[in-house]
């Protein structure tokens, strides 16, 4: 099958400059043109899937991809000082199932995932398997995320809704 005419997914991120901007793996994927950096939170595509850890869904292979995925790059406390703003969205707020981090900074960590992993996370379950390489390969740590995690992404993967993606990560808890 030939992948090169399918359309990357758009990917989003809401910045608020509260990360070092040097180990901020948003920042870089913005400046490799692999994600768009936003500082105002009304930029964020309507109907977008807003990576939400406490969400009530879980990301499943059954969501709309059309209109991007976003990820918060913030602070715990900026994350409640503009979720009244975000619910006015309209976005699809999905969760992440349980995957461990590979990041230098949250090693071995379950849900501690940077930007880039929470967006290889996403595109992997969502089937676009090569555009979450592609962004991981951009960090020399990028390919341990999905050695890490390759059993549970390719059961999330898998699954045919939300509630078989929390079914499956009950199996990896």
């Amino acid at each position: 099958m030939n992948h090169k005419n399918i359309q990357n997914v758009k990917l989003y991120i809401y910045h608020a400059r509260q990360c070092d901007p040097k180990k901020c793996t948003g920042k870089k994927l913005a400046r490799f043109g692999l994600a768009n950096l936003f500082e105002k939170i009304q930029k964020i595509p309507r109907g977008s899937i807003l990576l939400d850890p406490m969400a009530e869904k879980a990301l499943s292979p059954t969501d709309d991809i059309a209109r991007g995925i976003t990820v918060l790059d913030c602070s715990w406390e900026e994350v409640e000082r503009v979720f009244p703003q975000l619910e006015k969205k309209n976005l699809q707020h999905r969760a992440l199932p349980y995957l461990v981090a590979a990041n230098p900074v949250n090693f071995g960590k379950p849900f501690k995932l940077n930007s880039v992993e929470a967006f290889a996370a996403s595109l992997y379950i969502l089937g676009r398997k090569e555009q979450a390489s592609a962004i991981l390969s951009k960090f020399n740590w990028g390919h341990t995320f999905l050695e890490l995690n390759y059993e549970p992404l390719e059961d999330y993967s898998k699954a045919k809704d939300s509630r078989e993606i929390l079914q499956i990560q009950d199996e990896y808890m």
